[in-house]
C-alpha cells in the first residue's frame, strides 16, 4: 500500500474514526484504525458497538489495507508539519511514514484481523439538516440514562411521523423531548432506538450547516450518512417508556420566565452545593416572584429571579443539576414553567405555544429544614 494526502485531511479523518476505537480490548486489532486505500482512502474505527467511517481524497499509487493502533497514529498524525503525509507499507506490514523532515518506522497488522463493520439492509431513510439533527441531539442526550439495568433507555428515542421527527431521552427522573420538520423522509410513520454513546459521536461529527445527513434504518443498525463520514450503530431493542403517559395533560400553575435569569439565579444559589455536600433547591413560586434557596453543611443561599405568574406560594425541591441541565438546553430566550403540587413533575415547554420542545423533571422531596 502506498498513498499520500494532506496532513490535515488525514488528521480530521483519523481523529474521527478514533472514536469508535476500543480503548481497550483483547482483540488488538480493535484498538486500532483500518486504513483502506484504493480511489481513496478510508479510515475506519470499530468497537463492536458503534463503527465510524471517514474517506478522504488521497493519491494512491499502490492499494492495500492495513491497522495501525489509533492512538500511536492519532498522536503522530496531529504532531507532523502542516504539509503532504506519505505512507507505504510493506508485505510484513512494516508502515514507513513521512512528512517533510519528519519519518517514522511502525508495525502494523494485517487487515484480515479487523472485524467488518455490520451491514446495513436498507428499510427506510431519513434526511435531516446537520445544523438540526445537532442541536437536537445536544438538547436532548443529557437526560440519557447510563443504567444499564434498563438498556433500551441508554439511548434516545427516534420517531418520525407526519414529516416530524421527535428525538425523547429519559433516564428516571427526568424526560427530554425536541420536535423538528425533516428535511425528506421515505417513510410516514417509523420509530427506533439508537445508543446515547452514538449520538454523541454524531453530534461531535456534524457541523452548524443545512447540509443534509441521511439516516438508514436497517433491521439491526442504523447509519448516519455525514459528508464523507459514515457512522454505524447497533439499534437498540425493548419497550421504550410511554412517554406521552408520562407528560401530564393540565397543570393548575403557569410560570414564565426568561432563561437566562433563571439559570443564572441557580446556578448562584447551587455553588454551596456539590458532591459531597448536597442538597435539593427550594423553589417557592408568589406572585411575579420565584424565591429559590438552599442549605447544606457549607451553609445557606437565597437568591430571587423575577417571572410571570403566580404560583400562590407553591413550593418544590428539584436537584439542581437536572433543572439546570434542562434549563441551559432548552432552544428558546423564556420559557413556561407548568406546574400543579410539589410532588407533581415539573413542565417545561416554550412560551410561544410551539410543540418543539418539553422537558419534564421530578422533583425531590423537601424537609422541613431544607433550604
Amino acid at each position: 500500500m502506498k498513498f499520500s494526502c494532506e496532513k490535515n485531511e488525514l488528521a480530521a479523518a483519523v481523529t474521527t474514526a478514533s472514536r469508535a476505537a476500543a480503548a481497550k480490548s483483547a482483540v488488538p486489532s480493535l484498538e486500532g484504525l483500518l486504513f483502506e486505500a484504493g480511489a481513496d482512502l478510508t479510515v475506519s474505527g470499530y468497537d463492536l458497538k458503534t463503527g465510524i467511517r471517514s474517506t478522504i481524497k488521497a493519491d494512491v499509487t499502490e492499494p492495500g489495507s492495513v491497522v495501525i493502533n489509533a492512538r500511536l497514529i492519532g498522536d503522530i498524525i496531529r504532531k507532523l508539519p502542516d504539509d503532504i503525509v506519505y505512507m507505504s507499507v510493506n508485505e510484513k506490514f512494516g508502515i514507513n511514514i513521512r512528512c517533510a523532515m519528519s519519518e517514522f518506522n511502525l508495525t502494523g497488522l494485517s487487515a484480515e484481523e479487523y472485524p467488518e463493520l455490520p451491514y446495513v439492509d436498507y428499510q427506510n431513510s431519513v434526511y435531516m439538516t446537520e445544523k438540526d439533527m445537532k442541536a437536537m441531539i445536544g438538547e436532548t442526550n443529557f437526560a440519557v440514562s447510563d443504567n444499564e439495568a434498563r438498556p433500551i433507555h441508554t439511548g434516545a428515542l427516534f420517531e418520525v411521523e407526519n414529516d416530524i421527527l421527535t428525538v425523547v431521552a429519559v433516564d428516571g427522573f427526568r424526560l427530554a423531548l425536541r420536535r423538528e420538520r425533516v428535511a425528506k423522509t421515505e417513510v410516514e410513520k417509523i420509530s427506533f432506538v439508537v445508543p446515547g454513546t452514538a449520538l454523541s459521536e454524531v453530534e461531535r461529527i456534524a457541523e452548524d450547516s443545512d447540509e443534509l445527513i441521511k439516516i438508514t434504518l436497517g433491521s439491526k443498525h442504523v447509519m448516519f450518512s455525514i459528508g464523507a463520514t459514515t457512522l454505524i450503530s447497533r439499534r437498540l431493542e425493548g419497550e421504550f417508556l410511554n412517554y406521552r403517559n408520562s407528560i401530564p395533560q393540565s397543570s393548575k400553575y403557569s410560570i414564565e420566565a426568561d432563561r437566562r435569569d433563571l439559570i443564572s439565579t441557580i446556578e448562584r444559589v447551587s455553588l454551596i452545593i456539590n458532591d459531597k455536600f448536597k442538597s435539593p433547591v427550594r423553589c417557592c413560586f408568589t406572585e411575579n416572584l420565584l424565591k429559590v434557596s438552599t442549605a447544606t453543611t457549607l451553609g445557606r443561599a437565597n437568591d430571587e429571579c423575577p417571572v410571570s405568574g403566580d404560583g400562590e406560594g407553591l413550593e418544590i425541591g428539584f436537584n439542581n443539576r437536572y433543572i439546570l441541565e434542562a434549563l441551559r438546553a432548552a432552544p428558546a430566550d423564556s420559557v413556561r414553567l407548568q406546574l400543579s403540587t410539589g410532588v407533581a413533575p415539573c413542565v417545561i415547554v416554550p412560551t410561544d405555544g410551539s410543540r418543539s420542545f418539553l422537558y419534564m423533571i421530578l422533583p425531590v422531596r423537601l424537609r422541613a429544614n431544607e433550604g
